[in-house]
């Protein structure tokens, strides 16, 4: 069992985000150390008279210098206290129809069964076997992110203080779920902030190969676990995809794919009916994955096209040619890394989304999104709306898109609603 060994005091009136169960702690609001702590260490939190609030891991090298991992100061922090966190997570994708009867046991306290019996895929077409299992902060264990691909799991340890705890992490995974391996895909960006290196390697079992085939609502889809985005694909837009491959949108219409990557939003149009689409991403290789995605789920058709080059670039291009399309979907990487960059970050979308507008026949669909966690939903529609009167069209919202049901989002860490779109008519 590990104990706090130091307590943070925080300033007075400081406190409110701890009471309202808000896990991070900033820098400013702390008074000081009382005791010693090293990086990573367990702290205690105080209010500014010294009333125990919380547990949190500490590192001072970061501005979020306290991750909280329990309101109860004091609840042990001890196997159990990990077991049923990661319990709990699980048991959330069970409840949205996504855990394997592994997880399932998992959530109950039973052993799971072993690794080899695991399911094999390909699984039954109804299946989806891609998906979030641990969504850090929302899942109350910040900084941890698990990600199933298949047999395997993808883990991201973006904390100093879950990356000291990381290898009784995989031990507990491996109690829990047992699978054929478990990679650690450290290599955000964010742990730089956290004084912590890239790190890309195998924690547990075997090595997953350079090429997975996992399913996702029945479509088949390749994904590279050691290099791809993010952990390999984007799991959060799986409802997204599903709501937008809908015959009834897309059946018959000439498509559109922009920032496409691998070619998922593709996939999901053509099995809608869509008559011919067009992939764009900067990345030939991407999109020479895309095609065979396609062709995996039966799509190898002579009138598609992919299109390696700048978006932005190809939008104006089209533009100039007077081509246009029946849908547009827009998901681009994250713009805004810093309050500094929102400004640009918006003038961006403004662009993205008037070139596109402008590329649209009267009745069409335009899916837009923002994963930049620091331009929030009302802007990002005013945004939109900019882009609309400036391209002087009349834009209907048809509905408003957010990140997948395994991507959870905690009510008091609304930072966690990072993702947001748009799907709309234009006229």
């Amino acid at each position: 069992m590990e104990t706090p060994t130091a307590t943070l005091l925080l300033k007075n009136g400081r406190d409110k985000p701890v009471l309202n169960r808000h896990p991070w702690i900033f820098s400013g609001a702390i008074e000081r150390l009382k005791g010693d702590a090293r990086p990573g260490d367990l702290v205690t939190v105080a209010d500014h008279r010294g009333a125990p609030l919380a547990t949190a891991y500490y590192n001072p090298k970061s501005q979020i210098q306290a991750r909280i991992l329990s309101w109860d100061p004091s609840e042990p922090v001890d196997h159990d206290f990990w077991l049923r966190r990661l319990r709990r997570a699980i048991e959330g994708r069970a409840m949205i129809g996504l855990a394997t009867s592994d997880e399932r046991r998992a959530t109950s306290g039973e052993p799971a069964s072993p690794a080899s019996s695991l399911p094999s895929f390909p699984a039954p077409q109804a299946e989806t076997t891609a998906y979030r299992l641990v969504n850090a902060e929302s899942d109350l264990l910040p900084g941890l992110v698990v990600d199933r691909y298949g047999d395997y799991l993808v883990m991201q340890c973006l904390t100093l203080g879950i990356d000291r705890r990381k290898g009784m992490l995989t031990n507990r995974l491996v109690e829990l779920l047992q699978p054929a391996g478990i990679l650690e895909r450290s290599d955000a960006d964010v742990r730089g902030k956290e004084g912590l290196r890239p790190v890309v390697e195998m924690r547990h079992g075997q090595a997953p190969p350079p090429e997975l085939a996992v399913y996702e609502n029945g479509r088949q889809f390749l994904v590279d676990v050691w290099k791809g985005h993010k952990t390999g694909f984007y799991l959060d837009q799986r409802d997204n995809r599903a709501a937008l491959g809908d015959p009834a949108l897309l059946a018959g219409r000439e498509v559109l794919n922009v920032f496409a990557y691998t070619g998922a939003f593709g996939v999901y149009a053509a099995a809608a009916g869509a008559g011919r689409v067009v992939q764009v991403d900067s990345s030939t290789p991407a999109l020479e994955v895309a095609e065979r995605n396609m062709a995996l789920n039966g799509f190898a058709r002579p009138n598609d096209e992919y299109i390696a080059g700048d978006a932005f670039e190809v939008l104006r291009y089209y533009r100039e040619e007077g081509q246009q399309f029946d849908a547009v979907v827009l998901d681009p990487p994250k713009f805004a890394y810093s309050q500094g960059q929102v400004e640009r970050a918006c003038r961006g979308y403004k662009d993205l989304n008037w070139l596109a507008l402008r590329l649209l026949r009267p009745g069409g669909l335009l899916a837009t999104f923002s994963c930049s966690g620091l331009v929030g939903a009302d802007l990002f529609q005013k945004v939109v709306f900019g882009a609309a009167v400036d391209a002087g069209r009349d834009v209907q919202i048809l509905r408003h898109l957010g990140q997948s049901a395994d991507h959870p989002v905690l009510l008091s860490f609304p930072e966690s609603a990072y993702l947001k779109g748009l799907l709309c008519r234009v006229w």
